[in-house]
């Protein structure tokens, strides 16, 4: 076999996953499902920012539904208030992420472990609480976007929503490039050294605490940007809506589900999860709150003990043992 041929495979393998996506709002017309795959591609891309930092690097963050809320915050509050446009916000929103997160980092990765994973779930409950009380983002009353006439320079699209489904797809392309980039990059191989032993890592010349700082403000900047789609797609914000703890919950457990540290983990464990999560939603009502995630935490469990590197981690063994 040529040896370029399993690199031709993969590079049609992607091409033809990306068009299957492409051409799904072609065949679905039902606006509910339409919207189903918005927020599936949506938490794909977040689950794979997120996965840069918790996958690669091995930093397990339960905060990022606080740098989720800085870009949906930053693109409102310039949009609404100044009348800035949403693309502009959203690079906003994504610079003042990497810069949190930057400081945030500079505080936390001291720590080590579950005492990590815990600070940053608390700086992020107390970023959720500091909002709820600002006046100037509208605290708890949060903020309503301007209705005005479908456009891709507003964002708004009232009418039909599929240029939001392209956008989306957009995002999750470029956070899927970016990753695979990384991958066998030499960033790539830092935060894996760093993920499997920081120790020896340090010893052999990889600068650990520069390594994490970059992988969080390069998460943190892809998130925020989801935050600010989210935003223009939803079209009104408050502090719960874009800065619970379900958030981060939503970008941990696809890539925790499917394959932390894969390329294609995120994108599998979206398309399981959030549709459950809409089904429960849709059939249960306000009774079935938190049904879903009772849910997630099975799998999770179930997947843990069963196959620890994922379903993805599954299927490649499989392929590796057919070879």
């Amino acid at each position: 076999m040529n040896a370029t041929t399993p690199v031709f495979a993969g590079r049609a393998g992607v091409l033809g996953a990306h068009a299957a996506l492409a051409v799904l709002p072609l065949l679905v017309a039902d606006p509910y499902l339409r919207n189903v795959l918005i927020l599936m591609l949506m938490y794909a891309a977040l689950a794979q920012a997120w996965n840069i930092l918790g996958g690669y690097c091995g930093q397990i963050s339960l905060g990022h539904a606080l740098y989720f809320g800085v870009g949906a915050y930053a693109t409102s509050v310039l949009y609404v208030q100044y009348g800035v446009l949403p693309w502009f916000g959203m690079v906003a929103g994504a610079g003042l992420a990497a810069v949190l997160a930057l400081l945030l980092g500079w505080l936390c990765f001291r720590l080590k472990g579950h005492y990590f994973s815990i600070a940053t779930l608390v700086i992020a409950e107390i970023g959720l609480l500091l909002v709820h009380n600002w006046d100037w983002v509208g605290a708890a009353m949060g903020i309503q976007w301007p209705l005005g006439p479908d456009s891709w320079a507003t964002l708004q699209f009232a009418r039909d929503k599929v240029p939001y489904f392209y956008f989306v797809l957009g995002l999750f392309a470029l956070t899927w490039l970016i990753t695979f980039w990384v991958e066998d990059s030499r960033w790539g191989y830092w935060w894996r050294a760093v993920k499997d032993n920081p120790e020896a890592s340090e010893s052999l010349g990889v600068t650990v605490f520069r390594s994490k700082m970059a992988a969080a403000a390069l998460s943190a900047s892809l998130t925020a940007v989801g935050g600010g789609f989210y935003a223009a797609f939803v079209a009104y914000i408050d502090p719960d809506s874009v800065m619970h703890f379900r958030f981060s919950l939503l970008m941990v457990l696809p890539v925790v589900l499917c394959g932390i540290g894969t390329l294609w983990g995120p994108l599998v464990g979206a398309l399981i999860l959030i549709p459950l999560t809409e089904v429960t939603r849709s059939y249960m009502g306000g009774s079935g709150t938190g049904i879903d995630l009772i849910i997630y935490g099975a799998l999770v469990m179930l997947v843990a003990v069963l196959k620890p590197e994922g379903l993805v981690g599954l299927f490649s063994r499989r392929k590796g043992a057919s070879s």
